[in-house]
């Protein structure tokens, strides 16, 4: 056999190799299955990153008291959760559903809550220091005695809200929407 002869051999056979290899992994492991199982890894990765603390209030909507300063809660539903004294400083609960959701006494220092509907829910001597409330829905919410110092509230709906003794020092509420609310001195504002 001849140089070029071995040559041609010897790529055919490199070449079906490589085609034989090629064609066993893709029956194998159809790119379906390694796209789902990617997904798969991503969830319980991203699901073991968040604190027990954040696991157990998205599974049970009770934390009274816990620990979770920037945890990152943008969009999640916790109409009617038990929150009350948590620790929730610089978390993100943008867009979070909060309605009728018990936050007295809870720390939201420098929270972002843009656009989170916190419709009845009782805030009651809650530290709301610095928070982004920017258009949140506060209609019918409980906000006696919170501290709302350098808050931005631009755009909020304060319908039916009581402020009864809320500290607004600082606190930014253009276009904010005045209907029966129960301002910090008592008196009722409309607008």
């Amino acid at each position: 056999m001849n140089g070029s002869t071995a040559k041609r051999l010897l790529f055919g056979i490199s070449t079906a190799t490589f085609l034989a290899l090629v064609g066993s992994f893709a029956i194998s492991k159809p790119p379906e299955a390694i796209a789902k199982r990617d997904d798969k890894s991503f969830a319980q990765a991203q699901s073991q990153a968040q604190s027990p603390e954040v696991q157990k209030l998205l599974q049970t909507k009770q934390c009274p008291g816990c620990n979770l300063s920037r945890a990152n809660l943008q969009n999640a539903d916790l109409e009617g959760a038990n929150l009350q004294g948590a620790n929730l400083q610089n978390a993100n609960l943008q867009n979070a559903d909060l309605e009728g959701a018990n936050l007295q006494k809870a720390n939201l220092q420098k929270a972002n809550l843009i656009r989170a509907d916190l419709d009845k829910a009782n805030l009651q001597q809650a530290n709301l220091q610095g928070a982004n409330l920017t258009r949140a829905d506060l209609e019918e919410a409980n906000l006696q005695s919170a501290n709302l110092q350098q808050a931005n509230l631009q755009q909020v709906d304060l319908e039916d809200t009581n402020l009864t003794k809320a500290n607004i020092t600082g606190a930014n509420l253009q276009q904010a929407e005045f209907e029966n609310t129960i301002m910090p001195d008592g008196t009722v504002r409309n607008r």
